[in-house]
């Protein structure tokens, strides 16, 4: 998510500091930058002197939260924080990328105004990290073109299978609102750019099971969606819980920010045109 929007920022004209921990980022001044330290946060921040921060790093790997809970702790909580006092004293605007998984998934269409009430320890850190951020962009299942980082997303792996002929298992009871990077990029800009204060549920307008969305995929590029078996999330090996319905009610963001989130259709369409 980063790398998406620091490139579109770029484009912009506007002058990008891209922090990174392991791969070295092709968009922006690159700053050396470890969330589980914080020295390497203060000094990051203090070199590039920001206007505003993006802040999309985390620990995300949901069953790894759950078996090291003190170090998604470190880096999802407490480096918010520190992240948070290193912006106040440079005089930065911090937006802050949440997550859906701070839902218990009871009953899905999430509003900003609902009570959290995170089941996985992911969650829970994720949701320490909100009350230090000026503005908390709540997303959900973010997918878009591949990074030169390679890191791979929910979209991009469905695609590789299918196209490699594999058959794939997809959760049909779980239900989400996946997000198109370039869609989330441009919410977060106008966010940061008009110093919006507050929480932000910014994901895709549409309410689908992972099922659904992987059919759809398949659809929109010509695949084979037959390779694609419906499974159910008590038949797979996770450790950490998982929300069955976190999907989120994108009605305030759109009757607020000019870029509105976008459809599944629409965000399909423009990914097969990003990558093909």
């Amino acid at each position: 998510m980063g790398a998406k929007l620091a490139g579109m920022a770029q484009e912009e004209g506007h002058e990008v500091f891209s922090g990174y921990n392991h791969s070295i980022p092709e968009k922006g001044v690159a700053l050396k930058l470890d969330l589980a330290f914080d020295n390497s946060i203060h000094k990051a921040v203090e070199q590039a002197q920001p206007e505003i921060i993006f802040h999309t790093a985390a620990l995300t790997d949901v069953d790894r939260c759950e078996s090291e809970q003190d170090l998604a702790c470190r880096i999802n909580a407490r480096g918010t924080k520190v992240l948070a006092d290193a912006a106040k004293k440079a005089g930065a605007f911090l937006v802050y990328i949440s997550t859906d998984y701070v839902f218990d998934g009871q009953r899905g269409m999430y509003k900003e105004e609902d009570r959290a009430n995170p089941i996985s320890h992911y969650g829970y850190t994720k949701l320490l990290g909100e009350k230090y951020a000026e503005c908390v962009a709540r997303t959900c299942v973010i997918y878009g073109s591949k990074p030169a980082s390679g890191k791979i997303n929910f979209a991009l792996w469905i695609l590789e299978k299918l196209q490699k002929g594999e058959e794939i298992r997809i959760v049909t009871d779980q239900y989400v609102s996946p997000t198109l990077n370039t869609n989330l990029a441009r919410m977060l800009q106008e966010a940061g750019e008009q110093r919006r204060e507050g929480v932000y549920h910014m994901a895709g307008a549409t309410r689908t099971s992972r099922y659904e969305f992987a059919c759809k995929l398949a659809d929109v590029f010509g695949l084979d969606r037959s390779l694609i078996v419906p499974t159910k999330m008590a038949d797979l090996s996770w450790k950490a819980r998982r929300p069955m319905d976190s999907s989120m009610d994108v009605s305030k963001a759109a009757r607020l920010f000019n870029e509105k989130p976008w459809d599944i259709n629409r965000s399909l369409n423009n990914l097969r045109e990003e990558i093909t």
